[in-house]
């Protein structure tokens, strides 16, 4: 059972990142399907630190574009991008520890805020890269 369906309605336009949006949610689904099915601690730290990685990887691409194309909202996308990688980062220590678990709270909130940052600050990034020509 998929958290999160990807839909035309996710679609910000930039082929790229579209991509990598799909990418993310089928991690963070992949990560809830572990969680549903009672996983033990351990995979589900390797579980997240994959999805850690990849979203990693995904704010990169993200904020080079942001560089190239001089995007003027660039400082507080990149703020959202550090709050998530901290949260997650912070969840990543505690499962390591023994002193935390991945919840249904903690999946809803990375569907809500996957869900949120693209229908909001990714829209309207890839607006602007659509207004320079990048699809």
């Amino acid at each position: 059972m998929s958290l999160i369906t990807w839909n035309d309605q996710l679609t910000v336009g930039v082929e790229e990142i579209d991509e990598q949006h799909q990418k993310l949610v089928q991690l963070i689904n992949g990560l809830h399907n572990h969680m549903v099915a009672g996983d033990a601690s351990d995979i589900m730290s390797k579980v997240l630190d994959r999805v850690i990685q990849y979203t990693g990887f995904h704010f990169e691409t993200e904020e080079k574009l942001m560089h190239v194309y001089d995007y003027p909202d660039s400082v507080a996308h990149k703020k959202e991008h550090s709050d998530l990688v901290n949260t997650a980062v912070a969840l990543q220590q505690k499962l390591a520890t023994g002193h935390g678990h991945i919840t249904m709270e903690t999946m809803h909130f990375l569907q809500d805020w996957l869900q949120h940052h693209i229908l909001g600050s990714d829209k309207k990034f890839a607006n602007y890269l659509k207004s320079k020509g990048v699809h």
